[in-house]
């Protein structure tokens, strides 16, 4: 009878601890099921101040030549008032409207009508119907990998008209820079909102969804982990990457038009940060069907925070360097421009090959060679909501043993280069990178506290491993 009883606890516990792992593997994908102070005053602040850093940004290009001070004084000075910046402001028109309506079902038509061929015929690209990570709820979803495909189409068709059709001057980006703020400002708020009474009414997934109870945190973070409309439209995958990434590369040579027509030339500091930041973007979609296994679409849910960064904040002040080098024509001695260039290859290579070093890892199970010998790895598992257990491999050799996120590194390094093109005279091509810094410095922790949370002691032994986050030795 002991022996029966005992038994039966230990059956008990067993049963408890599942169901222990399982709420706690609910918390770690995407983000918080409750809101403490710290996170709602955060999100309280971006919500209020991110679209007037966006406009104080533009505002200071358009109307101070780029100052990020002189605005500030005017104000504390008395030699302007609020009024007086915003009446000289461009506002919303139609054309701008226009423009950007079409640009938007422009590319809404390339990613849900026109099925990826580029496949067939470009070797070594993954493109074509793709599965995505396994949701917190256990679904694998499955997506239409096109992005190079739209990216191509755009360009040519862009190109096109400048060289032949001349349906619009080149600098139309330029020419409507702030209206097109308050347009793509319209589909980010229009986007989200309607995301969260989605994620109430209509979810595509209601086991994929998170409620906090707090308005502000939900409508900022996102409420459903993959909103769909239909079987393709997936809104994490377009607003990633389409409509802003697709329009970052036109954006520049629109800045570049520019250039030559106030100037006459386009200077050796607007090639490079064209070509610098092309090259990022192209790799982007390159690898489009790699960033299906990225934080943003693995863990993030869809709100604001995507909505409206994806549709505002990226191509405004992603763009920065571009803008001002329209303002601020700089040519750089061909010696620094080398220099210049050599540190965002750099940087793209460290950034490309150790994505590459994870990607074949985890392709291959970890049969495979990085740097001419077997990798190493330690073995990790894990629980889905549901229960079921899976199990998982970090790699602790090549790149990834040098530092955990030595992928950000690289990025680090090319987005630096892109604020050192425009020179060392003004503050403002240097947001980026501190930017960058805190943006990629923050993903380092959420990432690394969600992963202690979903493989527990596993994550120590990983991080006794490989004790170094971002650059080796330091930090």
């Amino acid at each position: 009878m002991a022996a029966h009883q005992e038994k039966k606890l230990a059956e008990e516990r067993k049963h408890q601890n599942i169901q222990n792992d399982t709420k706690a593997s609910q918390g770690q994908w995407g983000r918080a099921w409750e809101v403490d102070w710290f996170s709602l005053a955060s999100i309280l602040f971006l919500l209020m101040f991110a679209p007037l850093i966006v406009y104080y940004f533009i505002m200071s290009c358009a109307q101070y030549q780029c100052s990020l001070t002189d605005p500030l004084l005017d104000l504390l000075t008395g030699n302007k008032h609020l009024s007086d910046i915003w009446n000289r402001t461009p506002m919303l028109t139609y054309r701008a409207a226009a423009i950007y309506s079409l640009w938007v079902t422009f590319q809404v038509f390339l990613y849900v009508s026109i099925p990826d061929f580029c496949h067939k015929f470009l070797p070594g690209y993954v493109g074509g119907v793709q599965e995505g990570a396994v949701t917190p709820a256990g679904v694998v979803n499955k997506y239409e990998i096109n992005g190079l495909q739209a990216w191509i189409i755009t360009h040519v068709l862009w190109f096109a008209n400048a060289s032949f059709f001349h349906f619009f001057s080149p600098t139309i980006i330029f020419d409507n820079w702030i209206p097109l703020l308050w347009c793509a400002n319209i589909l980010g708020y229009a986007v989200s909102t309607f995301a969260m009474i989605k994620g109430y009414f209509f979810p595509t997934n209601a086991k994929d969804c998170k409620f906090t109870g707090n308005f502000f945190y939900d409508y900022m973070m996102g409420i459903e982990f993959n909103p769909r409309i239909g079987k393709w439209f997936d809104f994490k995958l377009f607003f990633n990457g389409r409509p802003g990434i697709v329009a970052w590369t036109l954006i520049n040579l629109s800045f570049a038009a520019k250039q030559q027509e106030l100037y006459g030339e386009v200077t050796n500091s607007m090639i490079l940060v064209n070509v610098l930041q092309g090259i990022y973007v192209l790799d982007f979609f390159w690898n489009e069907a790699w960033y299906l296994k990225t934080i943003d679409i693995c863990h993030d849910h869809f709100g604001w925070y995507l909505g409206w960064g994806d549709c505002v904040w990226l191509p405004y002040l992603y763009t920065l360097q571009g803008l001002y080098l329209v303002y601020h024509p700089v040519q750089l001695c061909t010696a620094y421009a080398t220099g210049v260039l050599m540190l965002g290859l750099l940087g793209y290579y460290i950034f490309r090959m150790t994505n590459h070093q994870k990607d074949l890892f985890r392709r291959t199970n970890g049969n495979c060679r990085i740097w001419g010998k077997k990798p190493e790895y330690i073995e990790c598992s894990y629980l889905s909501v549901d229960g079921t257990k899976y199990y998982s491999k970090l790699m602790t050799s090549g790149f990834w043993g040098w530092a955990r996120h030595f992928n950000y590194t690289g990025d680090l390094m090319g987005s630096l280069a892109y604020c050192l093109a425009c020179g060392l005279e003004h503050m403002l091509p240097y947001f980026y990178i501190v930017y960058m810094t805190i943006l990629l410095t923050h993903r380092c922790l959420r990432d690394e506290h969600r992963c202690s949370s979903k493989y527990g002691k596993d994550w120590k032994r990983y991080t006794a491993a490989v004790p170094y986050r971002l650059l080796p030795g330091i930090f």
